[in-house]
């Protein structure tokens, strides 16, 4: 169609006029490319590879065609033979790579940590991931055909590039992260940027960009921090080839750097520059004139420039992440907070233990591979389904490679990454939401319970509630966010005063056993007449008036700083974007006046551009403006329980002991104890404050001045000779969160007035069974261990 075209004009004295009509790049245009959305490169490119030529006459023109031709027939040819080079260098690649030879269950790799020096390849395995980036859509779909037939399973292979949506975009990511099954991401930049595919520690570039930026970014998306595997990154060059012979320079120059600065180097790519030139011009320059001796050696010596030792170390120390100073008594309130939160934390071993049980009632399938790391193999299509109704942000998957409930073991050296599944992961919060659906009918029929620390007669109430915070953005379902979700405790007396509790009380109290009274005649106690139906409304004005505004307080200080400083950051990103573009648009304008319009861009499309980037500037502020609206929803009350004091149980039953013999933690010796150890304290010159009453897992919280650390200390006052202590269940998993920070104090009273005082650290070195609400220990054994106060 050009030739007949071109002979038609010819005939008319017109062609030399559309020789010069093809489009040309200036360097405006190529930055302007780089910048662009990838649907508009691709657009371009084909725009640009349509019309270009370097004919200058008819008979160039078809000599040219006939070239081009030649060179499709033995594209063809080589397809047809099965003699693609390229595609042969990576599927023996993929082969090695995924051998069946490989460790059955674990990631093959060495334990060398990744840095300088030498790096062994990686051992096979078919357990893998490997990220594969193309530059084309094209060759992604004839990778994607390719890989497919070679593994012989259509979903080994997940694909990303510009035309997939947002949200196809993180069920790929998810999938390519977790599901066992997917072994495989094929990329367009459109995977190089805000992914996270840290699963992986394989790559393959199997089209090398000209932008150096371009190889960062997708690098980056694998060597990221908290990867515990060595990066493994391939590179295919052409080889005797003019623009392969930079390449393989520039990358035998990056490895030669790599030995000496570290993996760190392929951090600061994107920032090269070949005396003050871009890669692609020393590759344009290569493509034209590399067959000259004096292009070839200046070639080499601005990439000897660009990648010497000093200046990448300058790039480096440039790139060295930099925060704002803290005065030291804020860095101390920092720390206290952070000690104190991971003092209180929810213990992991509930979170897994609830989730395997509710896991399995839903019809869940989970194998345990490694200790305390399980493999799902089946996710309920119930669980997938509450999460498109609740969920805002990653998608459940079908299934998980591993799964995990203690952050230190989501990534161990030589097995699969695994999901942290934590309060707030997608696939814990359906399996919640569902089973308190189905169950919160027993939460509302109520229990009793006894608090074997009570030595008291009288019983008090204890109710749960709901709390929640909510945003003013919306979830898929289009119900308005919950942004905090959290579980209050109040307890009621007789007299009904009400306290709020810190932490799950009901842990520490066991159920009714077979020798203890009937619940009826439980109920039928003088001690229990003040039981009534107003309980529970007591309780929820109790929250409202007290708990709800701290709640409430406490996520506007975090959640609205992160807000602001979002917003900041947008703002100050896309208005950059913005005013560039308003720029490039006059700029056009004026060219265009001029009458030297842009092969690439007009001014209509650069001020397009600026126009759409105020629409997202607009709709990001618009989405921060409505995370920032929080307003708190009214506390529910769940269910409540009757708690009973081990004392009015012994009454009941006469098996009372005498206190003077085998003495539990009366308020009066319990407080004679905490006043001993907070003396201590002092002495040793500590901060203590006596917390006993806000039921934390310890008793005293002392802080050491001038470190913002934090002693967390559990108070036992026993008489010399006693039998045993007895230490509730959360007093040990308290212990277990800040093994190093937590003391056991006992108090061994000698006499009326005198004692002598104890430290004991490491006191507990497991977990209780999970139905255990106390441990009984030989106090003889713990004295044993223990030694004086330091």
């Amino acid at each position: 169609g050009r030739v007949r075209e071109l002979d038609v004009f010819q005939k008319g004295k017109q062609a030399a006029a559309l020789f010069t009509i093809a489009p040309s790049l200036d360097s405006d245009d190529i930055e302007d490319l780089d910048e662009a959305p990838e649907n508009e490169v691709e657009a371009a490119e084909e725009e640009v590879l349509d019309q270009a030529t370097a004919a200058r006459s008819m008979v160039e023109l078809k000599a040219e065609i006939e070239t081009l031709k030649k060179l499709e027939r033995l594209a063809l040819e080589v397809r047809r033979n099965g003699d693609d080079t390229k595609w042969r260098e990576l599927a023996s690649l993929l082969e090695e790579v995924f051998t069946k030879g490989g460790l059955a269950g674990q990631v093959g790799e060495q334990e060398k940590p990744y840095g300088a020096g030498e790096i062994a390849g990686p051992e096979s395995s078919p357990h893998q991931k490997l990220v594969i980036f193309t530059e084309h859509r094209d060759t992604l779909s004839y990778l994607l055909d390719r890989i497919t037939t070679l593994f012989g399973r259509p979903e080994s292979v997940v694909t990303i590039h510009g035309s997939v949506g947002r949200e196809d975009r993180l069920k790929a990511q998810e999938a390519f992260r977790h599901d066992p099954q997917v072994r495989i991401l094929l990329a367009t930049d459109a995977a190089g940027e805000g992914i996270n595919l840290q699963r992986a520690h394989l790559m393959v570039n199997y089209d090398l960009p000209w932008n150096p930026n371009r190889l960062e970014q997708r690098f980056g998306r694998i060597h990221r921090i908290g990867q515990t595997e060595v990066c493994h990154l391939w590179n295919l060059v052409a080889e005797e080839t003019r623009e392969g012979d930079v390449y393989r320079k520039l990358l035998d120059k990056l490895e030669q750097a790599r030995e000496s600065l570290g993996g760190q180097v392929f951090d600061v790519l994107g920032k090269l520059q070949f005396e003050g030139r871009p890669l692609r011009e020393l590759l344009v320059e290569a493509v034209r004139y590399g067959n000259q001796e004096e292009v070839k050696a200046r070639l080499n010596t601005a990439i000897d420039n660009a990648l010497n030792h000093v200046h990448l170390q300058d790039l480096l120390e440039e790139q060295a992440l930099v925060r704002d100073a803290m005065d030291a008594s804020k860095v101390q309130r920092v720390r206290e907070d952070m000690e104190r939160a991971e003092a209180r934390r929810l213990q992991p071993h509930y979170i897994e233990s609830f989730f395997c049980e509710a896991f399995a009632r839903l019809g869940g399938k989970a194998r345990l591979k490694e200790p305390r790391r399980y493999q799902l193999t089946h996710v309920p299509a119930q669980i997938r389904n509450r999460d498109r109704l609740i969920g805002i942000g990653a998608p459940v998957q079908t299934r998980y490679e591993r799964i995990v409930f203690e952050k230190s073991l989501v990534a161990p050296q030589g097995q699969p990454l695994a999901a942290f599944v934590c309060p707030g992961h997608p696939l814990l919060d359906s399996v919640i939401d569902l089973t308190v659906e189905r169950d919160k009918n027993l939460l509302k029929r109520g229990t009793i319970l006894v608090d074997e620390g009570d030595a008291g007669t009288q019983p008090r109430m204890l109710f749960f509630l709901e709390h929640a915070i909510q945003d003013a953005s919306l979830t898929r379902s289009g119900d308005r966010r919950v942004i905090s979700k959290r579980m209050l405790y109040v307890e009621l007396d007789e007299k009904g005063q009400t306290r709020h509790l810190h932490y799950a009380p009901y842990l520490d109290y066991r159920p009714l056993s077979e020798d203890d009274p009937k619940i009826e005649a439980i109920l039928d106690l003088p001690e229990c007449a003040w039981l009534d139906a107003n309980m529970e409304s007591l309780a929820q004005a109790h929250a409202v008036a007290e708990v709800v505004p701290n709640h409430l307080e406490e996520v506007k200080k975090t959640k609205l700083s992160v807000i602001r400083k979002t917003e900041i950051a947008v703002k100050d990103r896309l208005t950059k974007e913005i005013n560039y573009w308003d720029h490039r648009a006059e700029v056009l304008k004026d060219q265009e006046r001029a009458g030297k319009s842009s092969a690439r861009l007009n001014s209509g499309e650069a001020r397009k551009r600026a126009d759409n980037l105020e629409a997202r500037l607009k709709k990001r502020l618009e989405e921060l403006k409505l995370e920032a609206q929080l307003s708190p929803l009214p506390p529910v009350v769940l269910g409540g329980l009757l708690v009973l004091p081990k004392g009015l149980i012994d009454k009941l039953t006469g098996s009372a002991e005498t206190l003077e013999k085998h003495p539990i933690d009366t308020q009066a010796s319990a407080v004679r104890a905490r006043e001993a150890i907070m003396a201590v304290e002092r002495k040793l010159g500590n901060e203590p404050t006596d917390r006993e009453m806000e039921k934390l897992g310890y008793d005293i919280e002392s802080r050491i001045p001038g470190t913002g650390r934090l002693r967390f200390i559990e108070v036992k006052g026993r008489v010399s000779g006693a039998a045993t202590i007895t230490v509730t269940r959360n007093e040990i998993l308290t212990s277990l969160n800040k093994p190093d920070d937590y003391i056991l104090g006992i108090v061994e009273f000698l006499d009326s007035d005198k004692h002598r005082v104890h430290y004991l650290r490491h006191p507990f070195q497991r977990e209780p069974d999970f139905g255990a609400s106390s441990v009984n220990y030989s106090f003889a054994e713990l004295l044993e261990r223990a030694g004086p106060p330091s």
